[in-house]
């Protein structure tokens, strides 16, 4: 195991946001990182269309928060830059057991992200090739059971919308389509 312990031990903020309690160490053949008690995470950041394929946390846990913590205060202490700290993810990943094509699929999903991000972004192209191929090859999988959900989850929310309106109560997660 990559991390000094197999727990990882969180208190929940909100809905989708967790927070560290205790450090998390990772300790690699040449990093060290240190993500800090109080730093809030949702996991894996991962649209909820996709949830079946990459649920938000599993064997990966730990990883992701690695990643938050390093896109983030590890960008921004200047401990790696962008595309260091997605290379660490997809090394943590396979150091901690992750699957291949998952963790090759997650490393995608993660330079995707970075691609609108300003600090993120930054040096983006070196990895594009890598990107769009892995993309190419994942959509005929991904995509069609994704816009299957997102007109499910349309549909739900606009039943749970029209309940609240003849009931006068609002849904509680109106905004977890989005989410």
């Amino acid at each position: 195991m990559p991390f000094e312990s197999d727990d990882v031990v969180v208190r929940r903020l909100d809905d989708v946001r967790w927070t560290v309690v205790e450090p998390l160490v990772y300790r690699g053949k040449r990093d060290r990182f240190v993500v800090p008690a109080g730093f809030p995470t949702d996991f894996a950041t991962v649209p909820r269309v996709v949830v079946w394929l990459v649920p938000r946390f599993g064997r990966y846990t730990a990883a992701a928060i690695l990643h938050d913590w390093l896109v983030t205060a590890g960008i921004t202490s200047g401990a790696v830059n962008a595309r260091e700290a997605d290379g660490i993810f997809r090394r943590v990943l396979r150091e901690s057991g992750v699957p291949v094509v998952r963790r090759w699929l997650m490393w995608c999903a993660v330079r995707w992200g970075a691609l609108g991000d300003p600090v993120r972004g930054e040096g983006w192209w070196r990895s594009a090739p890598g990107v769009l191929g892995i993309s190419v090859l994942a959509a005929p999988v991904v995509v069609p059971p994704a816009v299957l959900i997102a007109v499910a989850l349309t549909v739900y929310g606009l039943a749970e919308t029209a309940v609240g309106l003849v009931t006068g109560r609002p849904p509680e997660d109106a905004g977890s389509m989005r989410t």
